[in-house]
C-alpha cells in the first residue's frame, strides 16, 4: 500500500458533484488556454496552503457532519483545486475584459484571503483549545528556506542554465519538498508525531536504525531523500519548461502542490494541536 490509510472518499452524493464540477473546471480551462509563467504558480501557492488549512480544519473536527468528508484526504485536493480552477476562470474573463490588472493579482489575492480566513480560524480553535505551539513548527519554516537558500545557491553556480529557466517555480519545487521533509523530521523526531504515508514511514524507519541516529535523530535522512529528490526534478524538468513553457510549468506546479501541501498541513497542525 503507497498511500496513507487515513483517506476518506466523500459519500456518493458529495463525492458525484465534486467531481463533475472539477472535471466541468478541467474543461473550461482546457479551452481558454490562461498563460502559465512564474507568476502564475507562484499566485497558486496561497490555494495550495488552503488545502492544507482545510483538512487540518477537517482533522479538529471543525466542519459540520454533512460536508466534513469534502475535506478529508484526498478529497480536500479536489475541493480546493476546483474553486481554485474557477477563480482561475474567473480572472482570465475578468482579465479579458479590462477589469482585472492582471489574472495572477486576482487569483493570488483570492487564494491569500480565503488562506488567512480559514488559517486564523485553525489557529484561534487551537488557543481556545490551549494547544497552540508555535515553536517547532516556526523554527520547520526557518531552516526549509535557509536549506533551500543553500542549494538554489549552489545549483545556479553548476548549473546555472537550469535555475534560470526553471526560475521561480524551480525554487518553489525545492522549497515546498523541504518544508515537507523537515516539518516532517521535526514531527517525528521531536514532537513525537506519527508517519501516514507508508513510504515516508519507510525512509524514516531506515534513518533510525543508522549509526547517526543517537545524534541526529531519523528524520535528517527523510530531509536529505526530500532535497535530492527536488533538486533532481527541477534539473530534469528544465529542458521540458525550455521548450514547452506552458506544460513544464504546470507540471513543476503540481510537484509543488505536493510538497506545499503536506508541508503546510504539518506545519499547521503542529501549530494547533
Amino acid at each position: 500500500m503507497v498511500v496513507p490509510e487515513t483517506f476518506v472518499l466523500p459519500p456518493w452524493y458529495l463525492f458525484v458533484p465534486l467531481a463533475v464540477a472539477l472535471v466541468g473546471v478541467v474543461a473550461v480551462l482546457w479551452l481558454l488556454e490562461p498563460p502559465v509563467t512564474d507568476e502564475t504558480i507562484v499566485s497558486f501557492v496561497p490555494w495550495m496552503m488552503l488545502g492544507s488549512a482545510l483538512h487540518v480544519l477537517y482533522k479538529i473536527d471543525a466542519f459540520p457532519p454533512l460536508v466534513e468528508t469534502l475535506f478529508s484526504a484526498p478529497a480536500v485536493y479536489a475541493t480546493t483545486a476546483t474553486v481554485a480552477g474557477a477563480v482561475w476562470i474567473l480572472g482570465s474573463v475578468l482579465y479579458a475584459a479590462g477589469l482585472q490588472r492582471s489574472i495572477e493579482w486576482f487569483v493570488g489575492v483570492s487564494g491569500t484571503g480565503f488562506f488567512a480566513v480559514f488559517a486564523s480560524f485553525a489557529v484561534l480553535l487551537g488557543w481556545d483549545l490551549g494547544t497552540f505551539q508555535p515553536f517547532w513548527p516556526v523554527i520547520s519554516v526557518i531552516v526549509a528556506g535557509v536549506v533551500t537558500a543553500v542549494a538554489w545557491i549552489a545549483l545556479s553556480l553548476w548549473f546555472t542554465q537550469v535555475a534560470t529557466a526553471t526560475g521561480a517555480t524551480g525554487v518553489l519545487v525545492v522549497f515546498s519538498q523541504v518544508l515537507d521533509g523537515v516539518s516532517t523530521a521535526i514531527g517525528y523526531d521531536v514532537l513525537g508525531a506519527g508517519e501516514e504515508v507508508p513510504l515516508s514511514q519507510v525512509i524514516l524507519e531506515t534513518g533510525a536504525t543508522l549509526p547517526t541516529a543517537e545524534y541526529l535523530g531519523a528524520g535528517w535522512l527523510f530531509v536529505l531523500v526530500k532535497l535530492l529528490l527536488s533538486v533532481a526534478i527541477v534539473g530534469l524538468f528544465a529542458e521540458f519548461v525550455r521548450e514547452a513553457p506552458r506544460r513544464g510549468r504546470l507540471a513543476l506546479g503540481l510537484v509543488v502542490a505536493v510538497g506545499l501541501g503536506p508541508g503546510t498541513h504539518n506545519v499547521l497542525l503542529f501549530v494547533v494541536t
